[in-house]
């Protein structure tokens, strides 16, 4: 995993980047938060859509809800990232 620190507006954002799924259950987002948060001190992260599994983007799995009801819990923000911006935000 290779995490970038950009500043925008004078708040800290990781940049996660990896070539495995990062996000498979509500357990292994917590995990990744807290490694961010741990190494970088950011409370926000851009993660690409390839990173995340499958169910979580077929609402029927409630898998979403849980995760992001967790990140709002703890007062995290996430911003998921599709092929159409990869490049851009990865040029910073």
């Amino acid at each position: 995993m290779e995490i970038k620190v950009i500043k925008e507006n004078n708040i800290d954002i990781a940049i996660i980047n990896s070539e495995h799924i990062l996000i498979k259950d509500v357990q292994s987002a917590m995990d990744l938060f807290a490694t961010i948060e741990y190494e970088t001190g950011c409370s926000r992260m851009i993660i690409d859509k390839s990173l995340i599994c499958e169910e979580f983007f077929d609402l029927s799995t409630r898998l979403a809800g849980e995760i992001l009801q967790k990140f709002i819990n703890y007062g995290k923000k996430i911003a998921i990232i599709g092929n159409t911006i990869k490049e851009r935000i990865y040029s910073f």
